[in-house]
């Protein structure tokens, strides 16, 4: 990760009083492990409204213009259960990206020494503190306090860095989202469509969410294409309970709310799955920052956000990831 003035926000300071602890308001006592994430962002609340209304749209469509009124009950039943089990996982897994907290922090962060005249924190091998203990939580907001950094027992030569937005102590790997307004630790991007940040911890989500959305789409054009053909061969009062307009309108607007939403999240699909098998966020793309961090094989990548060992659980959004012998800190936390 080179120093870039333009698009990194850090203060590198090699003394603790450069700081300014003083200026930093102590944060909150953290709650916890489980209290609800949520964002209280205008723009994001409306995207994920608008998601849960085309979801919700589709489901009628394809329920009440496509399914019940067909006489064939297989043909209805099949593909009720299947596009069902598809929307409702869509709609588990965009609950998850939302009300997850996007990282994994500790209760102390810890900071390696510049021995060799490194410029960035090294990987540490063992914690600072015996009583380090990992928890769901984002980079404590505020914590550059005077009292924090002296319980960091800095020594000579010791970096640390500070986010001059938050006032926080900032982990390696970590950038400030200003709608989250607080520091993301291998932060890919905020999506507005789900009201967070996808974030080391919740990325498995919005990956599940993006495919069981492409999926939804697929079935919904097969299925649209499907009943076109089928209401071309027969008359269109008795292939829908709705008037033959009405039905048309419908169908259109659902082949295309599909068509999109299947381009868009494939896309998206394909990104995020590249992203994680490089262990290279998009930012950390974007931005050609340099790699610093262990390198792993690719499943490894995929274990360190899906959980470890390979299991059904990778496809479902109630399953937490275990990550088992898979540990995903391979750089400073």
């Amino acid at each position: 990760m080179m120093l870039i003035p333009t698009h990194h926000f850090r203060d590198i300071e090699r003394k603790p009083e450069y700081l300014q602890p003083e200026k930093c308001v102590p944060p909150p006592y953290p709650g916890p492990v489980g209290t609800m994430w949520f964002i209280r962002d205008g723009c994001g609340i409306a995207c994920a409204i608008v998601t849960w209304f085309l979801v919700l749209y589709a489901e009628f469509v394809v329920l009440f213009v496509m399914l019940i009124p067909s006489r064939d009950y297989v043909y209805s039943i099949i593909n009720g259960i299947v596009f069902n089990l598809l929307a409702f996982l869509a709609l588990a897994s965009h609950c998850r990206a939302m009300l997850t907290d996007p990282v994994r922090t500790c209760t102390e962060m810890a900071f390696t020494l510049l021995g060799r005249g490194a410029s960035f924190p090294e990987k540490l091998d063992k914690p600072v503190s015996g009583r380090s203990k990992c928890l769901l939580g984002a980079v404590p907001k505020g914590n550059a306090t005077k009292e924090f950094i002296e319980s960091l027992q800095l020594k000579p030569g010791q970096v640390v860095y500070k986010c001059p937005k938050c006032c926080s102590i900032k982990p390696d790997r970590a950038h400030h989202c200003s709608v989250c307004k607080r520091c993301i630790r291998k932060m890919d991007h905020h999506c507005p469509w789900v009201n967070n940040c996808v974030g080391e911890n919740n990325q498995k989500y919005f990956v599940l969410f993006t495919m069981y959305i492409a999926l939804i789409s697929l079935h919904a054009l097969i299925m649209v294409g499907f009943h076109f053909l089928h209401c071309f061969e027969e008359d269109w009062t008795k292939c829908s309970s709705f008037s033959p307009p009405t039905t048309v309108i419908l169908l259109i607007l659902l082949c295309f709310e599909g068509l999109l939403f299947l381009i868009f999240t494939s896309v998206m699909f394909g990104t995020q799955v590249h992203s994680i098998c490089t262990d290279e966020t998009g930012i950390e793309q974007l931005k050609k920052e340099e790699r610093r961090w262990a390198k792993k094989t690719k499943w490894m990548n995929m274990k360190a956000v899906f959980g470890h060992p390979f299991s059904l659980g990778w496809a479902s959004p109630f399953a937490t990831p275990d990550q088992g012998k898979a540990d995903p800190y391979q750089y400073v936390v």
